[in-house]
């Protein structure tokens, strides 16, 4: 189905406009579930909800996923994995199926968008520019592989032949955060399909939309085997059938480490299903008296810290500022802050989006509530934002505490929101203690013009990503994930199709 873009210049087709008016007939009607390629109701003929985080109204509904339907949407996979059309395809034909995808995503660029910034309440600049190119580039990123992962010969004693199969693992249930409810999914669904896989996705409840309608547009304009990819919806019980259920092969999933740690039970107490986990963070980001450009240092972390309202896992939450340069640094992030716009997504002069729901929210203020208990220092923002139109939004100002005990609970916590706690150090060894006194390890920034010293933080930081002179630095050819509480396994790269093959050793014996 092609859709026309609303024109909010007046000049004619705007392809970067959101579509408002379009994505709300779409979401007029309930979304059921995709699977063994139809859409169909649920068993128990159950919806559930979703809100608009920037109004607090309803944004629409969907299908609530039963354990018939989980099986169902197994079952499917496992048919189209074992099927002659998927497990005999040709890499070369693989890897056209993902570039067109990345195609159709690309021709719906500015819906998707729109769902996502409607469902998630983040800036719609934020989902056009950020999210939805991510999302067609790591499947083009991923068709390039297919044909460029080769095995092993191993030199083995003589009189042998010895070499290595990489062999797809089978089902995959890919269960998927709220914050980049459509990015996610792919980082997970392109690897899996480029290996060969077939998947069953379960997005958040309280992100349903974006993936519900990629599913509708690759049903449409890809001609992709039947039950290679299935979509099932729902709450926290769709996605513990799914985690426990026998006949799947591996789980990845995005999320709390809280959660993840059920995930890990789920497994062990079905059948030991290989699983990937991409968890919380509380990332240290430390700047030397030395940064090398400290206005850009300045504008960088604060960017890194409160984009996309702060709803990232490798956010850098906890700042460790030199003694020499605290003050001025903590007064231009206290500037900054002061000077942000929580509003409507789709105003161009809004700054910062909605807290994506009001569990979320209500956690957030929680946090907040405790710092003032607690009689920290409070340098920006620290409540709700309820200014103008946003009084049934879920809006909080970004929030800054300063001079703040690296052991406290809102310095080690994950808290998944804009608040940053800021701490001042003196030396080197003193940081390094602080940065690593956490029981996560996602990412570490560290801003320093000295290279040696650059070095020896990026030895003794333990965290699975170090940021010298710029946090957040992504790529698709870089693995991401971290140590400790925060995952077990990487993302992206090679290290991504990894994880979604079994290795095995084959011996010949030569007579």
């Amino acid at each position: 189905m092609t859709i026309l873009l609303e024109d909010t210049t007046g000049t004619g087709y705007d392809a970067t406009a959101p579509t408002v008016n379009w994505a709300t007939a779409w979401l007029s009607e309930r979304k059921e579930l995709f699977i063994g390629g139809t859409w169909r109701k649920p068993a128990g003929e159950e919806y559930s909800s979703s809100t608009n985080p920037a109004t607090g109204k309803l944004l629409g509904h969907f299908a609530e996923a039963s354990k018939i339907d989980v099986d169902s949407a197994v079952s499917a996979a496992r048919s189209a994995f074992s099927s002659e059309s998927w497990r005999t395809m040709s890499r070369r034909k693989r890897a056209e199926l993902l570039r067109q995808i990345a195609t159709v995503v690309r021709r719906h660029h500015a819906e998707l968008a729109t769902l996502e910034c409607l469902d998630n309440g983040k800036l719609y600049r934020e989902a056009f520019n950020d999210d939805i190119p991510e999302v067609w580039e790591v499947f083009e990123y991923y068709a390039g592989w297919i044909d460029k992962y080769y095995s092993e010969n191993c030199p083995v004693d003589a009189g042998f032949l010895n070499y290595t199969k990489r062999e797809p693992l089978g089902v995959c249930g890919l269960i998927v955060p709220w914050n980049f409810p459509l990015l996610l999914a792919a980082w997970k669904i392109a690897p899996a399909l480029a290996m060969g896989n077939s998947v069953v996705v379960k997005p958040s409840p309280f992100t349903p939309f974006s993936i519900l309608r990629f599913m509708e547009i690759v049903q449409n304009e890809v001609d992709l085997p039947a039950g290679v990819i299935n979509l099932v919806t729902g709450g926290a019980e769709t996605g513990k059938l799914l985690t426990e259920h026998p006949d799947v092969d591996k789980i990845s999933f995005t999320g709390s480490t809280a959660t993840g740690k059920r995930v890990v039970h789920g497994s062990a107490d079905s059948n030991l299903k290989t699983i990937s986990l991409e968890l919380g963070g509380k990332s240290p980001n430390i700047v030397f008296e030395d940064a090398p450009d400290l206005a850009f240092a300045i504008q960088r972390s604060f960017d890194a810290m409160f984009s996309h309202k702060g709803e990232k896992c490798s956010e850098p939450t906890r700042f460790f500022l030199h003694k020499s340069i605290y003050d001025q640094f903590l007064a231009e992030l206290s500037s900054r802050a002061e000077a942000t716009i929580c509003g409507d997504p789709f105003d161009s002069r809004s700054t910062q989006g909605a807290q994506c729901n009001e569990q979320q929210l209500n956690k957030i203020l929680y946090y907040i509530e405790k710092g003032k208990k607690d009689r920290l220092k409070l340098v920006a923002g620290g409540h709700r934002d309820v200014s103008g139109d946003n009084e049934q939004g879920f809006f909080v100002r970004p929030t800054i505490f300063a001079d703040v005990d690296n052991r406290l609970p809102i310095a080690q916590e994950e808290i998944f929101g804009p608040v940053l706690v800021v701490t001042p150090f003196s030396d080197e060894d003193e940081v390094v203690k602080m940065a690593n006194e956490t029981t996560y390890g996602l990412a570490a920034g560290v801003w320093t013009a000295n290279l040696s010293r650059a070095h020896r933080m990026a030895d003794k930081l333990d965290a699975g990503m170090i940021f010298i002179n710029k946090y957040g630095c992504y790529d698709f050819a870089s693995p991401f994930g971290g140590f400790k509480q925060s995952g077990w396994g990487k993302e992206m790269a090679v290290h991504s199709l990894d994880s979604y093959t079994r290795l095995k050793s084959v011996w010949l014996k030569i007579d």
